[in-house]
């Protein structure tokens, strides 16, 4: 006699652990992606070099490193503007390659409703 309802192949309770085993596989190569990202250093010039910001994944500012011919009291508002256009440029770069492996991440969830 054939069964009824219930869903060939253990039914939802299999689904559902899948789900499960997937949702942690994911979860556990975001946290290695996130990992990752935060080691990485992401480096911004300008004031053609002699403005040099460093910031890490987590965007984080390491360094600020000036030459001094970009260092001149009687116009602070060039040092002032390559020191800005430095640190946005590298908050850029770490917020891009976020986007990048949360991307990688993510991927595979376009089937989802939510």
């Amino acid at each position: 006699m054939a069964k009824r309802g219930g869903f060939p192949g253990g039914g939802i309770p299999g689904n559902m652990n899948n789900l499960m085993k997937q949702a942690q596989r994911m979860q556990r190569q975001m946290e290695e992606g996130q990992k990752e990202l935060e080691s990485k250093e992401f480096v911004a010039k300008t004031g053609g070099g002699a403005v040099e910001v460093a910031v890490n994944g987590k965007k984080e500012v390491l360094r600020i490193q000036l030459s001094e011919e970009i260092v001149d009291p009687d116009d602070i508002e060039t040092l002032q503007d390559a020191v800005l256009a430095a640190v946005n440029e590298a908050m850029r770069q770490a917020e891009e390659a976020s986007n990048e492996v949360m991307g990688r991440m993510t991927g595979g969830l376009g089937g989802f409703p939510f």
